[in-house]
């Protein structure tokens, strides 16, 4: 069994990121932390990172099983996927996004500021949400049944998470780098770039319900 070309991981890599959006709530993860000591800062960021990838990988390997119990097809699944995706790219471009992530963290915040902040809000759905959940399940449903090529997704999640916990430790000096102006600019690229890789699930999807 042949790994899957280059441009595949790249852009997986790119989705999960975009979607996952790790800049964008280094903010959110100062605010839900704010108050904590450093010990306590790393170990939300560590339990967050870990219990998002064990959620992503889940339906990495069982969200087909799922929705084949549904009777939902994998092409369905990629066009109504891709239309998520550009829904919540449209939230990123006019900054929707940002204000239902602080939403969200203000309501856990007062309900437990410490023992289960990790699980929720950080962890789901701000990590493992809708779409960054979605996006796992489209790009498992290219790799197929390859397990050398859910591997390899699996260690692009990883990878993703790794990335999130050290812009988590180091998200005080991240949001005060970046700036009010600078997190609008970075919300809205990243916004643009998931539009296009949203529309590229949809032409997929499409592709194969003509083709």
């Amino acid at each position: 069994m042949n790994a899957l070309p280059i441009d595949f991981y790249e852009t997986a890599l790119v989705t999960l990121l975009v979607t996952v959006d790790p800049a964008g709530l280094a903010p959110v993860f100062v605010g839900l932390t704010q108050g904590m000591s450093g010990a306590q800062k790393r170990e939300v960021a560590l339990r967050g990172s870990v219990i998002a990838f064990a959620i992503l990988a889940f339906f990495a390997l069982a969200g087909r099983v799922v929705i084949d119990a549904l009777g939902v097809s994998i092409t369905a699944f990629r066009i109504a996927g891709g239309l998520l995706l550009f829904y919540i790219a449209f939230d990123m471009l006019f900054s929707l996004k940002g204000e239902r992530k602080q939403e969200l963290a203000s309501e856990a915040v007062s309900v437990d500021h410490v023992r289960n902040v990790a699980a929720f809000p950080l962890a789901i759905p701000l990590m493992a949400g809708p779409g960054s959940i979605t996006a796992t399940m489209l790009l498992a449903g290219r790799a197929g049944h390859d397990s050398w090529r859910l591997g390899g997704l699996l260690a692009i999640v990883a990878l993703a998470m790794a990335t999130s916990f050290l812009v988590f430790l180091l998200a005080d000096q991240v949001s005060r780098l970046l700036g009010s102006t600078g997190k609008i600019v970075l919300t809205r690229m990243l916004g643009v770039v998931l539009a296009a890789l949203a529309v590229q699930f949809v032409i997929d999807g499409v592709r194969e319900v003509i083709g």
